[in-house]
C-alpha cells in the first residue's frame, strides 16, 4: 500500500489506495455481506471495500442522509447499489427483521460484520442504570442478535464468516467511557464463546479491534493538539489510522484466504497496544 497525504494536506492522513492497488479476493465476488452501522465512518469504508470486491452488500444504519449518499456515490462509481434500511439496532426485533428482509432479497448471508457502535464519552459518576442499558443496547446487544439472525442461513450454506468489531480503547486503559469499555471488552468473549459451536458448521468468527481511527466524527469531536501528541507518543507507526485500514483486515477475514482463522482477535492500531 502506498501512503499518500490526503488532499487537505493534513499531516499523517492517508487516502485509500486506488482500486487497482487493493488486494483482490476472488472468493468475495458474489458473496452476500451484511454490515451493521454501514452508513458512515468505518462501516461505510467496509461497504465500499466489499462492493469493490464484487460482493452483494446489505447494511443498516440510523443515518439516512449519509446512507443514501453512500449508495448513490457507489452507484456513480459503477458499483452495485447496496441494499440498505434505516434501523435502530437497539431495537432487536427491528434489526432481525431487517436481516430477514435483506435475506429475502439477496439470499442467505455468508458474511456478517458487527460494526455498529457509539463511543459516547461519559464519567463513572454520571452513569445511571438507564444510561448503562442504553449504551449496552447499542454497543453490545446487537452483535449477539445479528449473529442469531444470520447463522441459520450460514448453516444452510455450510459456511460463513462473522467479524465482530472490538476496540483497543479499553486495552489501553482509556477512562473516558466505562460503559463502552465494558461493551467492547465483551466482544472477545462473544467471539471465543461461539467459535467452537459455530465452527462445527464451518462458520468462522473473529474480532477486529481498531485503534484510534480518523473518521470524520473522531476528527471533529476529539482530535486536538493533545490527541496529536497521544498519537505520536503511543503509535509505533507515524501515520494516522484510517477507515480503509480496518476494512482491509475485515476483507481478509471474510475471504476464503482466512478459512482456518477463527476465535482470534486481530488488532489494527499502528502498534498502539
Amino acid at each position: 500500500m502506498t501512503n499518500r497525504t490526503a488532499a487537505s494536506g493534513t499531516p499523517g492522513l492517508r487516502v485509500a489506495p486506488v482500486r487497482e492497488r487493493r488486494a483482490a479476493y476472488p472468493s468475495l465476488s458474489g458473496k452476500t455481506v451484511f454490515i451493521t452501522g454501514g452508513g458512515s465512518g468505518i462501516g461505510a469504508a467496509m461497504v465500499e471495500a466489499f462492493a469493490q470486491q464484487g460482493a452483494h452488500v446489505a447494511f443498516v444504519d440510523v443515518a439516512e442522509e449519509a446512507s443514501v449518499s453512500l449508495c448513490e456515490r457507489l452507484q456513480a462509481l459503477g458499483l452495485p447499489r447496496p441494499w440498505w434500511k434505516a434501523c435502530d439496532v437497539s431495537d432487536v426485533r427491528a434489526l432481525q427483521a431487517a436481516v430477514g428482509e435483506a435475506v429475502a432479497e439477496l439470499g442467505d448471508f455468508e458474511v456478517l460484520v458487527n460494526n455498529v457502535a457509539s463511543d459516547q464519552r461519559h464519567s463513572l459518576e454520571d452513569v445511571t442504570p438507564e444510561y448503562y442499558e442504553e449504551r449496552m443496547a447499542i454497543n453490545e446487544r446487537p452483535a449477539l442478535f445479528a449473529i442469531q439472525a444470520v447463522v441459520p442461513g450460514m448453516r444452510r450454506l455450510g459456511r460463513g464468516s462473522i467479524v465482530n468489531l472490538g476496540s483497543t480503547g479499553w486495552q489501553g486503559k482509556a477512562g473516558e467511557y466505562p460503559c463502552y469499555a465494558i461493551a467492547k471488552s465483551s466482544v472477545n468473549g462473544l467471539t471465543r464463546g461461539l467459535a467452537r459451536p459455530l465452527g462445527q458448521d464451518r462458520i468462522r468468527i473473529n474480532t477486529v479491534s481498531p485503534g484510534w481511527v480518523m473518521t470524520e466524527r473522531q476528527m471533529t469531536k476529539w482530535l486536538d493538539a493533545a490527541g496529536e501528541e497521544d498519537i505520536k507518543r503511543n503509535q509505533c507507526l507515524p501515520d494516522k489510522l484510517m477507515p480503509h485500514d480496518i476494512a482491509a483486515m475485515v476483507l481478509f477475514l471474510a475471504s476464503d484466504d482466512a478459512e482456518m482463522c477463527t476465535a482470534q482477535e486481530f488488532l489494527v492500531d499502528a502498534g498502539w497496544i
